[in-house]
Protein backbone atom coordinates (compact mmCIF):
# COMPACT_ATOMS: atom_id res chain seq x y z
CA UNK A 1 0.00 0.00 0.00
CA UNK A 2 1.22 3.50 -0.83
CA UNK A 3 0.45 4.95 2.61
CA UNK A 4 2.24 2.20 4.51
CA UNK A 5 5.38 2.47 2.39
CA UNK A 6 5.56 6.22 2.76
CA UNK A 7 4.80 6.07 6.47
CA UNK A 8 7.68 3.66 7.12
CA UNK A 9 9.98 5.83 5.03
CA UNK A 10 8.91 8.85 7.06
CA UNK A 11 9.95 7.23 10.34
CA UNK A 12 13.55 6.84 9.22
CA UNK A 13 13.60 10.24 7.56
CA UNK A 14 12.25 12.07 10.57
CA UNK A 15 14.92 10.47 12.73
CA UNK A 16 17.49 11.85 10.31
CA UNK A 17 15.88 15.25 10.67
CA UNK A 18 16.05 14.94 14.49
CA UNK A 19 12.34 15.58 14.66
CA UNK A 20 10.61 15.30 17.98
CA UNK A 21 7.58 13.59 16.48
CA UNK A 22 7.74 10.84 13.89
CA UNK A 23 5.02 9.33 11.76
CA UNK A 24 4.14 5.90 13.05
CA UNK A 25 2.00 3.23 11.52
CA UNK A 26 -1.20 4.94 12.63
CA UNK A 27 -3.17 7.19 10.31
CA UNK A 28 -2.50 10.93 10.61
CA UNK A 29 -4.70 12.78 13.04
CA UNK A 30 -7.90 13.63 11.26
CA UNK A 31 -9.36 17.06 10.92
CA UNK A 32 -12.40 17.53 13.13
CA UNK A 33 -15.79 18.39 11.70
CA UNK A 34 -17.57 20.69 14.09
CA UNK A 35 -20.87 22.50 14.33
CA UNK A 36 -22.53 23.25 11.01
CA UNK A 37 -20.37 20.74 9.16
CA UNK A 38 -17.29 22.98 9.31
CA UNK A 39 -13.98 21.10 9.06
CA UNK A 40 -11.45 22.54 11.50
CA UNK A 41 -7.87 22.55 10.22
CA UNK A 42 -4.64 23.19 12.11
CA UNK A 43 -2.07 25.08 10.04
CA UNK A 44 1.61 25.49 10.94
CA UNK A 45 2.85 28.94 9.85
CA UNK A 46 5.57 31.55 10.44
CA UNK A 47 4.52 34.97 11.86
CA UNK A 48 5.57 36.97 8.79
CA UNK A 49 3.84 39.02 6.12
CA UNK A 50 3.94 36.07 3.69
CA UNK A 51 0.94 34.35 5.33
CA UNK A 52 -1.35 37.40 5.34
CA UNK A 53 -3.65 35.87 2.67
CA UNK A 54 -4.59 33.03 5.06
CA UNK A 55 -5.80 35.49 7.69
CA UNK A 56 -7.43 37.69 5.07
CA UNK A 57 -9.20 34.73 3.49
CA UNK A 58 -10.43 33.62 6.90
CA UNK A 59 -11.76 37.12 7.58
CA UNK A 60 -13.45 37.43 4.17
CA UNK A 61 -15.15 34.05 4.57
CA UNK A 62 -13.37 32.28 1.70
CA UNK A 63 -12.55 29.25 3.84
CA UNK A 64 -16.01 29.16 5.39
CA UNK A 65 -17.45 29.05 1.86
CA UNK A 66 -15.56 25.78 1.45
CA UNK A 67 -16.71 24.47 4.84
CA UNK A 68 -13.33 25.07 6.48
CA UNK A 69 -12.08 26.85 9.59
CA UNK A 70 -8.37 27.52 10.17
CA UNK A 71 -6.45 27.53 13.45
CA UNK A 72 -2.92 28.87 13.02
CA UNK A 73 0.12 27.78 15.09
CA UNK A 74 3.36 29.79 14.92
CA UNK A 75 6.82 28.29 14.29
CA UNK A 76 10.29 29.69 13.53
CA UNK A 77 10.63 28.22 10.06
CA UNK A 78 9.44 25.71 7.51
CA UNK A 79 11.97 23.10 8.63
CA UNK A 80 10.29 23.08 12.06
CA UNK A 81 6.81 22.80 10.55
CA UNK A 82 7.54 19.74 8.39
CA UNK A 83 7.67 17.26 11.32
CA UNK A 84 4.40 18.65 12.67
CA UNK A 85 2.63 18.08 9.36
CA UNK A 86 4.01 14.57 8.84
CA UNK A 87 3.14 13.52 12.40
CA UNK A 88 -0.42 14.81 12.00
CA UNK A 89 -0.09 17.71 14.46
CA UNK A 90 -1.01 20.01 11.54
CA UNK A 91 -3.09 19.15 8.51
CA UNK A 92 -1.28 21.77 6.43
CA UNK A 93 1.86 23.82 6.84
CA UNK A 94 3.72 26.76 5.32
CA UNK A 95 7.32 26.21 4.30
CA UNK A 96 9.97 27.66 2.09
CA UNK A 97 10.41 25.66 -1.08
CA UNK A 98 13.96 24.46 -0.35
CA UNK A 99 13.06 23.00 3.06
CA UNK A 100 10.37 20.90 1.37
CA UNK A 101 12.89 19.71 -1.20
CA UNK A 102 15.34 18.79 1.58
CA UNK A 103 12.61 16.84 3.39
CA UNK A 104 11.49 15.05 0.23
CA UNK A 105 15.07 14.14 -0.69
CA UNK A 106 15.30 12.35 2.68
CA UNK A 107 12.17 10.33 1.99
CA UNK A 108 9.79 12.45 4.08
CA UNK A 109 6.34 12.14 2.43
CA UNK A 110 5.35 15.75 1.81
CA UNK A 111 3.47 17.29 -1.11
CA UNK A 112 2.92 20.88 -2.17
CA UNK A 113 -0.78 21.72 -2.12
CA UNK A 114 -1.03 25.36 -3.17
CA UNK A 115 1.28 28.32 -3.73
CA UNK A 116 2.33 30.45 -0.78
CA UNK A 117 4.38 33.52 -1.67
CA UNK A 118 6.66 34.82 -4.39
CA UNK A 119 9.31 37.46 -4.94
CA UNK A 120 8.29 40.81 -6.41
CA UNK A 121 11.18 40.40 -8.86
CA UNK A 122 12.35 43.96 -8.19
CA UNK A 123 15.95 44.63 -7.17
CA UNK A 124 16.08 46.69 -3.98
CA UNK A 125 12.30 46.51 -3.62
CA UNK A 126 11.53 42.95 -2.56
CA UNK A 127 9.99 41.70 0.66
CA UNK A 128 13.12 39.66 1.39
CA UNK A 129 16.65 41.07 1.41
CA UNK A 130 20.13 40.88 2.87
CA UNK A 131 20.55 43.83 5.22
CA UNK A 132 23.34 45.44 7.28
CA UNK A 133 23.61 48.26 9.79
CA UNK A 134 23.90 51.81 8.49
CA UNK A 135 27.53 52.01 9.63
CA UNK A 136 28.56 48.64 8.24
CA UNK A 137 31.52 48.53 5.84
CA UNK A 138 29.69 45.84 3.84
CA UNK A 139 28.60 47.33 0.53
CA UNK A 140 27.55 44.33 -1.58
CA UNK A 141 27.04 40.57 -1.42
CA UNK A 142 30.70 39.85 -2.23
CA UNK A 143 31.68 41.58 1.03
CA UNK A 144 29.86 38.85 2.99
CA UNK A 145 32.89 36.58 2.65
CA UNK A 146 34.10 35.73 6.15
CA UNK A 147 31.13 37.52 7.73
CA UNK A 148 28.45 36.20 10.08
CA UNK A 149 25.05 36.22 8.37
CA UNK A 150 21.78 35.40 10.15
CA UNK A 151 19.12 33.21 8.50
CA UNK A 152 15.95 31.93 10.13
CA UNK A 153 16.90 28.26 9.73
CA UNK A 154 20.02 26.66 8.31
CA UNK A 155 20.08 24.76 5.01
CA UNK A 156 16.95 26.32 3.62
CA UNK A 157 16.02 28.77 0.88
CA UNK A 158 17.63 31.72 2.61
CA UNK A 159 21.22 30.55 2.92
CA UNK A 160 20.98 29.02 -0.57
CA UNK A 161 19.79 32.28 -2.16
CA UNK A 162 22.28 34.38 -0.18
CA UNK A 163 25.03 32.14 -1.56
CA UNK A 164 23.73 32.81 -5.06
CA UNK A 165 23.84 36.58 -4.45
CA UNK A 166 27.46 36.25 -3.28
CA UNK A 167 28.32 34.02 -6.25
CA UNK A 168 26.79 36.43 -8.78
CA UNK A 169 28.64 39.34 -7.18
CA UNK A 170 31.96 37.58 -7.73
CA UNK A 171 32.44 36.31 -4.18
CA UNK A 172 33.06 32.87 -2.68
CA UNK A 173 29.84 31.67 -0.99
CA UNK A 174 31.67 28.92 0.91
CA UNK A 175 33.31 31.62 3.03
CA UNK A 176 30.04 32.99 4.42
CA UNK A 177 29.32 32.01 8.05
CA UNK A 178 25.61 31.39 8.54
CA UNK A 179 23.97 31.45 11.98
CA UNK A 180 20.38 30.55 12.85
CA UNK A 181 18.14 33.25 14.29
CA UNK A 182 14.39 33.91 14.25
CA UNK A 183 13.32 36.69 11.89
CA UNK A 184 11.92 38.86 14.67
CA UNK A 185 15.23 38.70 16.56
CA UNK A 186 17.36 39.79 13.60
CA UNK A 187 16.88 43.58 13.83
CA UNK A 188 18.10 43.65 17.45
CA UNK A 189 21.00 41.29 16.68
CA UNK A 190 22.11 43.58 13.86
CA UNK A 191 21.74 46.67 16.03
CA UNK A 192 23.90 45.09 18.76
CA UNK A 193 26.53 43.88 16.33
CA UNK A 194 25.92 40.21 17.12
CA UNK A 195 25.78 39.46 13.38
CA UNK A 196 27.31 41.28 10.42
CA UNK A 197 24.30 40.88 8.15
CA UNK A 198 20.90 39.22 8.09
CA UNK A 199 18.62 37.73 5.49
CA UNK A 200 15.25 39.16 6.48
CA UNK A 201 11.69 39.11 5.22
CA UNK A 202 8.88 41.49 6.09
CA UNK A 203 8.13 42.83 8.63
CA UNK A 204 11.77 42.47 9.77
CA UNK A 205 12.93 44.11 6.53
CA UNK A 206 11.01 47.31 7.31
CA UNK A 207 12.13 47.21 10.95
CA UNK A 208 15.81 47.12 9.96
CA UNK A 209 15.29 49.96 7.50
CA UNK A 210 13.59 51.98 10.25
CA UNK A 211 16.76 51.51 12.33
CA UNK A 212 18.75 53.01 9.48
CA UNK A 213 19.86 49.67 8.06
CA UNK A 214 20.69 49.18 4.39
CA UNK A 215 19.77 46.55 1.79
CA UNK A 216 22.93 45.19 0.14
CA UNK A 217 21.34 42.38 -1.91
CA UNK A 218 17.93 41.17 -3.07
CA UNK A 219 18.72 37.48 -2.77
CA UNK A 220 15.40 36.16 -4.06
CA UNK A 221 15.60 38.37 -7.14
CA UNK A 222 19.23 37.33 -7.72
CA UNK A 223 18.20 33.67 -7.74
CA UNK A 224 15.35 33.46 -10.24
CA UNK A 225 12.76 35.60 -11.95
CA UNK A 226 9.70 35.87 -9.69
CA UNK A 227 10.95 33.10 -7.42
CA UNK A 228 8.40 30.90 -5.68
CA UNK A 229 9.71 31.37 -2.15
CA UNK A 230 7.26 29.22 -0.17
CA UNK A 231 4.13 27.14 -0.42
CA UNK A 232 1.49 25.39 1.64
CA UNK A 233 1.92 21.65 1.90
CA UNK A 234 0.56 18.51 3.55
CA UNK A 235 1.69 14.96 4.15
CA UNK A 236 1.25 12.50 1.29
CA UNK A 237 -0.83 10.35 3.62
CA UNK A 238 -3.23 13.21 4.39
CA UNK A 239 -3.50 14.05 0.69
CA UNK A 240 -4.35 10.42 -0.05
CA UNK A 241 -6.92 10.11 2.71
CA UNK A 242 -8.59 13.54 2.51
CA UNK A 243 -8.58 14.62 -1.17
CA UNK A 244 -11.83 16.53 -0.72
CA UNK A 245 -10.39 18.67 2.10
CA UNK A 246 -7.20 19.27 0.14
CA UNK A 247 -9.23 20.41 -2.87
CA UNK A 248 -11.27 22.80 -0.72
CA UNK A 249 -8.16 24.20 1.01
CA UNK A 250 -6.52 24.72 -2.38
CA UNK A 251 -9.56 26.55 -3.77
CA UNK A 252 -9.99 28.82 -0.74
CA UNK A 253 -6.26 29.62 -0.56
CA UNK A 254 -6.02 30.45 -4.27
CA UNK A 255 -8.95 32.81 -3.84
CA UNK A 256 -7.25 34.35 -0.78
CA UNK A 257 -3.96 34.83 -2.65
CA UNK A 258 -5.72 36.52 -5.56
CA UNK A 259 -7.68 38.76 -3.21
CA UNK A 260 -4.55 39.77 -1.28
CA UNK A 261 -2.79 40.68 -4.54
CA UNK A 262 -5.72 42.85 -5.57
CA UNK A 263 -6.25 44.47 -2.16
CA UNK A 264 -2.77 45.26 -0.79
CA UNK A 265 -3.93 47.65 1.93
CA UNK A 266 -6.30 45.07 3.37
CA UNK A 267 -3.44 42.56 3.32
CA UNK A 268 -1.21 45.08 5.06
CA UNK A 269 -3.82 45.78 7.73
CA UNK A 270 -4.40 42.10 8.52
CA UNK A 271 -0.71 41.69 9.46
CA UNK A 272 -1.41 43.64 12.67
CA UNK A 273 -3.69 40.85 13.88
CA UNK A 274 -0.87 38.30 14.17
CA UNK A 275 2.34 40.36 14.59
CA UNK A 276 3.38 43.17 16.93
CA UNK A 277 4.75 45.40 14.20
CA UNK A 278 4.15 49.14 14.89
CA UNK A 279 1.83 50.91 12.46
CA UNK A 280 4.57 53.32 11.34
CA UNK A 281 6.75 50.37 10.33
CA UNK A 282 3.86 48.43 8.81
CA UNK A 283 3.11 51.38 6.53
CA UNK A 284 6.59 50.95 5.02
CA UNK A 285 6.44 47.19 4.57
CA UNK A 286 7.12 45.93 1.03
CA UNK A 287 4.43 43.39 0.26
CA UNK A 288 5.42 40.19 -1.58
CA UNK A 289 3.71 38.80 -4.65
CA UNK A 290 0.92 36.29 -4.01
CA UNK A 291 0.36 34.48 -7.32
CA UNK A 292 -2.22 31.72 -7.24
CA UNK A 293 0.18 29.30 -8.99
CA UNK A 294 3.80 28.50 -8.23
CA UNK A 295 6.56 29.26 -10.76
CA UNK A 296 7.93 25.85 -11.70
CA UNK A 297 11.06 27.09 -13.56
CA UNK A 298 12.11 29.02 -10.46
CA UNK A 299 11.72 25.87 -8.37
CA UNK A 300 13.87 23.95 -10.85
CA UNK A 301 16.55 26.60 -10.27
CA UNK A 302 16.28 26.20 -6.49
CA UNK A 303 16.68 22.43 -6.85
CA UNK A 304 19.85 22.87 -8.90
CA UNK A 305 21.29 25.33 -6.37
CA UNK A 306 20.43 23.01 -3.49
CA UNK A 307 22.25 20.21 -5.26
CA UNK A 308 25.24 22.47 -5.82
CA UNK A 309 25.30 23.47 -2.15
CA UNK A 310 25.01 19.85 -0.98
CA UNK A 311 21.67 20.27 0.78
CA UNK A 312 20.01 17.12 -0.51
CA UNK A 313 20.46 13.46 0.40
CA UNK A 314 19.54 12.85 -3.25
CA UNK A 315 18.17 15.02 -6.01
CA UNK A 316 14.56 15.87 -5.09
CA UNK A 317 11.76 14.63 -7.34
CA UNK A 318 9.85 17.83 -8.10
CA UNK A 319 7.21 15.97 -10.09
CA UNK A 320 6.31 14.05 -6.91
CA UNK A 321 6.61 17.10 -4.65
CA UNK A 322 4.48 19.29 -6.93
CA UNK A 323 1.73 16.99 -8.25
Amino acid sequence: MRCTRRTLTAVAAMLLLAATAACGSDSPKSDATGEGGITKLKIGIIPIVDVAPLYLGQKKGFYKEQGLSLAMTMAQGGAAIVPGVVSGQFQFGFSNSTSLMVAQSKGVPVEGVVNGVGSTGKQGADFGAVVVNKDSPIKSAKDLEGKKVAVNTLKNINDTTVRESVRKDGGDPSKVKFVELAFDQMPAALDKGQVDAAQVVEPATATVKAQGGRVIASNYVDTARKLTVAMYFSSSQYVDQHPDVVKKFNAATQKSLTYANGHPEEARDIVRTYTKIPQATLDKVTLPAWPAQWNRPSLDTLAKLGDRDGLFAKTPDLDALLP
